[in-house]
């Protein structure tokens, strides 16, 4: 089963203060890189940079060595068909654009589930199933 990762479960397993939630992203991750599932999108890996760097004060060439491990998911490429059908997701389910990018990237690379923090779990959006791989941990969120 393909699995779409969103950027908040990538950054989990980079943070070393995020206790409980680092140890499930670790996990998730390797054994998507492990048995070939795991997918994430142009996106997501610019957010990781930006986040890494930002948020978790990882230096540039860091996070640059993170995001070249994370080029052994599949890479899905955002496209222009991809915005406006973003867009059209955005309006129709009041959902954030950048929430709605990602469910289409999902979308479009035939995942069944995105692992993510930000939508509501359970939900299914465009064919995909949102998952909150956290929702029975307690701890810091990003």
């Amino acid at each position: 089963m393909r699995v779409f990762f969103d950027t908040n479960v990538l950054l989990y397993a980079i943070d070393a203060d995020a206790g409980p939630r680092q140890h499930r992203a670790i996990a998730l991750v390797e054994d998507a890189l492990v048995r070939g599932f795991g997918v994430v999108s142009t996106q997501v890996l610019q957010e990781f940079y930006v986040n890494a760097t930002r948020k978790l004060k990882l230096e540039p060439a860091i996070a640059r060595r993170h995001v070249e491990l994370l080029l052994k998911l599949e890479v899905i490429e955002v496209r222009t068909q991809m915005v406006l059908a973003a867009i059209d997701l955005q309006q129709a389910r009041q959902l954030s654009f950048w929430d709605a990018l990602v469910v289409k990237a999902a979308s479009s690379a035939g995942c069944a589930q995105l692992l993510t923090e930000d939508l509501q779990h359970g939900a299914t959006l465009d064919g995909v199933r949102v998952e909150n791989p956290f929702r029975d941990l307690v701890g810091p969120n990003l």
